[in-house]
């Protein structure tokens, strides 16, 4: 072989080799370049240059391999250029290369929708739906396809036709009531979160807990009691429709009516009175003393040799003492004769719970009404003591004998108690309830920053009724440390709270005044706190301050305090100047419903209480007190007739 034949196959093995590798990259290269015109004709789009996305969507569009990255751009981007003719041609092409793809027929509906032929639309959509409606798969697609364009009519008419082919009423409940929500028909709606709710127990708390958000407004809440009164006498054996009607009327605060569905349940079920028992513990809690009183008697009556008639017992009395607690002013006599009745449960009920129950709720009446502190303590020292007593009971004891030793101004005693329950029960109610008790400890003591600190993480994990008392006394705290840096009329209205706290109405009374005059004797900052022992005029310094921001709590306290000696018009007259002075604040809610309150249960005049409800709707509908007054209203209206309950 020559030199020459030896550099001429030299080359042509090389011509071979590089041709082979540009024969190889050239459909990596092509594949590239138009993974970059999709993102191309993508930022355009996003820019609202239509015109030109669709130019490059339409290159693209020539390579089936393109069509899953440009599909929906492109075909949107067609319909909104009103390119209806070449939306539709495009339409064709990719059915006949597929012709049982769904999303593409479901795109030609939309297209002749789009285009302004709404009947033929309506037409071929409908007979889409009756090809599709045994195909589970089929209709899902449909479904959120629909959905997602607002077509929610077509939605529900897919879901319907299916359930109807497959005979089958269960099916599609929650994504019918999804649709029916977004088109505000709420009876429909409803109406399918029933049906989903019938189809398993576990259900019925997530409908609940739905309905709660869903459902804002009284009147909605009254159609729904009226559609599951409905399907109670339709269909009475079946349980959720009745734990729902008893929910609903939770809601509402209609207790009786809670209490005559629970009864009925209680009888069909025969749950011993569980139910029932359940809606007394929710209306003592709710301060509806005559119809917890009325329930727990059912119950202890109704339900002889039970396990819940000890609890019933117990909760009789229970409801008579709250109801003592909320009228002024409080009978030494009345509170003797209660102390009684739970020494004759305890008797009954020997070395039970809930006899200790009733021991602890003795200790605490003696030191609030009777004045007995040292009987108090020994009662619940010994309690928390007892080896028998049930953890739960000792740790309520301990908050009790915490609140003692404030009375007793010992509140390093106290701090220690809270500290104690909070440790034992970490995260829990109770836990909460000792978190909130030592904040306010903190408050009496005028540490307001260390009272910050409970507050705020209080504010954030416990139950609504703990987070709304820690919340306010945030606010309260914060309003006034920010006029007045120093808290020195803060601190006087806490040693006021305090005060009451302690039964000390005229002293309270007094220092308000003081308060609300702009001056007060207060200890000198610099000085050891000595927590309210008496005064020596040594360690103090007489100020003068101006807060204004403190004044309508001034009012609030002292229309408390006029209602507790049994004095409704002056408390009125002062809510009346909450209102007048303080129409944006945060009390002016609570003035105005307690003004109806004072109407209705303290000066019987039925009317004007009905009127001064009635008002709250209207102006302060967001307020935490809009469902007892729509319920006040209603019994004053006579909405709620109520009879003694037949054993």
């Amino acid at each position: 072989m020559t030199y020459y034949n030896y550099i001429y196959i030299y080359i042509i093995k090389i011509i071979r080799k590089y041709t082979l590798c540009v024969l190889v990259s050239l459909p990596f290269f092509v594949l590239g370049q138009e993974q970059k015109d999709v993102q191309l004709a993508n930022e355009y789009l996003l820019k609202g240059e239509k015109l030109k996305a669709a130019e490059l969507y339409r290159e693209l569009a020539k390579n089936s391999a393109n069509t899953a990255l440009i599909h929906n751009n492109f075909i949107n981007t067609l319909i909104d250029l009103a390119e209806f003719n070449e939306a539709q041609d495009y339409l064709k092409k990719l059915l006949k290369r597929e012709p049982e793809q769904l999303l593409f027929k479901l795109d030609v509906g939309r297209v002749m929708m789009r285009s302004g032929e709404v009947q033929k639309a309506d037409k071929y959509f409908k007979d889409l739906i009756q090809e599709s409606k045994q195909s589970l798969g089929r209709i899902k697609i449909m479904n959120d396809y629909f959905m997602a364009r607002s077509l929610f009519d077509y939605a529900i008419i897919a879901l319907l036709e299916s359930r109807d082919e497959l005979g089958n009423p269960a099916m599609y409940c929650l994504e019918l009531a999804t649709l029916y929500r977004i088109k505000g028909e709420k009876e429909k709606m409803t109406e399918e979160y029933l049906n989903y709710a019938t189809q398993n127990v576990g259900n019925s708390q997530y409908i609940k807990n739905v309905l709660q958000v869903l459902l804002t407004k009284p009147e909605e809440l009254e159609v729904l009691e009226a559609l599951l009164y409905r399907k109670v006498q339709e269909d009475p054996e079946q349980q959720v429709y009745t734990d729902l009607l008893i929910w609903v009327m939770l809601q509402q605060k209609n207790f009786y009516g809670a209490f005559v569905q629970a009864r009925a349940y209680d009888r069909r079920y025969k749950t011993g009175g569980t139910r029932s028992l359940e809606i007394a513990e929710v209306a003592l809690n709710n301060k509806d003393y005559e119809n917890a009183s009325r329930i727990f008697r059912f119950v202890k009556d109704a339900f002889k040799n039970n396990e819940n008639q000890q609890e019933a017992q117990l909760g009789y009395i229970r409801s008579r003492e709250a109801r003592l607690r909320d009228s002024y002013p409080i009978q030494k006599d009345s509170v003797e004769t209660l102390i009684t009745a739970y020494w004759d449960f305890i008797k009954q009920n020997p070395k039970q719970p809930v006899a200790l129950d009733a021991l602890r709720n003795i200790g605490v009446m003696k030191a609030e009404y009777l004045q007995e502190t040292d009987t108090a303590i020994a009662i619940l020292t010994k309690l928390i003591a007892d080896a028998y007593t049930p953890l739960q009971i000792k740790s309520r004891a301990k908050l009790d004998l915490a609140d003692i030793y404030i009375f007793k101004e010992e509140p390093w005693e106290a701090a220690l108690l809270y500290a104690q329950v909070e440790k034992t029960h970490k995260e829990t109610t109770l836990a909460y309830e000792a978190k909130l008790k030592n904040a306010k400890l903190s408050y009496y003591r005028g540490d307001f920053m260390l009272a910050q600190e409970h507050l705020d993480i209080l504010k954030e994990a416990t139950t609504r009724e703990i987070a709304n008392d820690a919340m306010d006394l945030s606010m309260r705290i914060k309003e006034n440390i920010a006029i007045d840096s120093a808290g020195l009329a803060l601190r006087e209205f806490a040693k006021v709270e305090l005060l009451l706290k302690q039964n000390k109405m005229e002293e309270a009374l007094a220092r308000l005044s003081s308060i609300q005059e702009g001056h007060s004797l207060v200890r000198d900052l610099d000085k050891e706190d000595k927590f309210l022992r008496n005064i020596d005029p040594s360690d103090t310094v007489y100020v003068t301050f101006t807060n204004y921001a403190i004044k309508d709590d001034c009012y609030w306290l002292e229309a408390q305090i006029k209602l507790r000696q049994n004095k409704p018009e002056e408390a009125q007259k002062l809510l009346q100047k909450i209102l007048e002075e303080y129409p944006e604040d945060i009390l002016a809610d609570d003035a105005f419903f307690t003004i109806g309150e004072i109407y209705e249960r303290h000066l019987n005049d039925k009317d004007k209480a009905m009127d001064q409800y009635q008002k709250m709707l209207a102006q302060y509908p967001g307020s935490v007190y809009v469902a007892e007054a729509r319920k006040r209203f209603r019994e004053l209206r006579g909405d709620f007739k109520q009879e003694e309950p037949k054993l």
